[in-house]
């Protein structure tokens, strides 16, 4: 132990400047977030989204050489996956087990519904398996968290992550803006909007941005639902676990390593562990209430931090031959995820 200990500064070392750089790009998309605000009273690009979007452009106009990479990679992966497991400690279990199990289960079967709908959309418009399980759980859960959380878990490449979560983005503050004109069109109470918001927009600020204009009860429900979504990702993605532990064997590429690869440890991620152990905690009353407010700010810059170096990593050539069937399918993903909803709210009679 004290061998590693000493070697932790040396360890530590070539990974400054690379996070150093994920910091300063972290820090202006915050800034750029907080001119949004300034101008238009909310901002509709959220800094994670800026992050990568100001990411991508530095890495088109200049490569990052060898002294940044460590760095960069250790932000994409290892940050990220510390900032999915703080996630845990905001989800309350016990509010959303408040709202009844009828609306709980026909949330979990929207979402898997969902999936199954997105992933077959993908991949009829030719998308590859990665991206096509990237788009459907980004629409299906919780857009750009969901995303972010499921890439190390299957493996994608950045360049996939950054088409998906710069996609999604834009679509979400679409659906921010056109969601309350179906108010008056299909004729939904403050308690139905309320969840088909919470079921079709992605992230919960853009929740509370969809809501807010027309009722308290909307926003209410509708951030419920989130969460309650937001709970899906801890199975969907020790779901994907397995499956993706189980590909190679499928493929007939299972060798003299199987054995260790289905080991539970490498089954389900330690993050998700974490992200489960932390609601669990959090359900009990283990987490002292002081707590909550710094870990889900570090979550928040963390994931901004992880962001960044997504999009240090991404060639904008790749992203942009994607960028139409992705866009297809995010498209026919949502319409099928707001399809399925009202199918809920008429099942629901709410």
């Amino acid at each position: 132990m004290r061998h590693v200990l000493a070697r932790f500064p040396d360890l530590l070392r070539p990974l400054l400047p690379g996070v150093a750089l994920c910091g300063a790009v972290s820090l202006l998309a915050t800034m750029a977030a907080g001119v949004e605000v300034r101008l238009f009273g909310q901002a509709w690009l959220e800094p994670l989204v800026l992050a990568i979007l100001i990411g991508t452009a530095l890495r088109t106009a200049w490569t990052p050489g060898p002294r940044w990479v460590p760095g960069i990679h250790a932000s994409a992966k290892t940050l990220l996956e510390v900032a999915v497991m703080l996630l845990g400690a905001s989800i309350d279990p016990k509010t959303i087990l408040a709202a009844g199990p009828g609306l709980l289960a026909g949330i979990a079967g929207v979402v898997a519904a969902a999936l199954t709908a997105s992933y077959g959309i993908g991949r009829l418009l030719g998308l590859p398996k990665r991206m096509a399980v990237l788009v459907a759980c980004g629409n299906s859960i919780c857009g750009n968290s969901a995303i972010a959380a499921t890439a190390p878990v299957i493996g994608a490449h950045s360049d996939d992550v950054a088409a998906s979560i710069a996609f999604t983005a834009v679509l979400g503050v679409l659906v921010v803006l056109g969601l309350p004109l179906l108010v008056p069109l299909l004729g939904l109470n403050p308690m139905e909007y309320g969840v088909l918001a919470g079921l079709t927009v992605y992230a919960v600020p853009q929740v509370l941005a969809a809501t807010a204009p027309v009722a308290a009860v909307s926003v209410q429900v509708g951030t419920l639902v989130k969460l309650v979504r937001v709970l899906m990702l801890g199975p969907v993605v020790f779901t994907l676990a397995l499956l993706a532990a189980r590909q190679p064997q499928e493929e007939g590429q299972a060798g003299e390593g199987t054995g260790r690869r289905l080991r539970a440890h490498h089954l389900v991620p330690w993050f998700i562990l974490g992200f489960l152990g932390l609601a669990g905690l959090r359900a009990a009353g283990l987490v002292p209430q002081a707590l909550l407010a710094p870990m889900a700010a570090a979550s928040g810059v963390l994931t901004v931090l992880s962001m960044a170096a997504l999009g240090l990593g991404v060639d904008v050539r790749m992203v942009a031959r994607a960028g139409v069937r992705v866009t297809a399918a995010v498209v026919l993903s949502l319409l099928a995820l707001g399809a399925i909803g009202v199918g809920l709210i008429d099942l629901l009679n709410l």
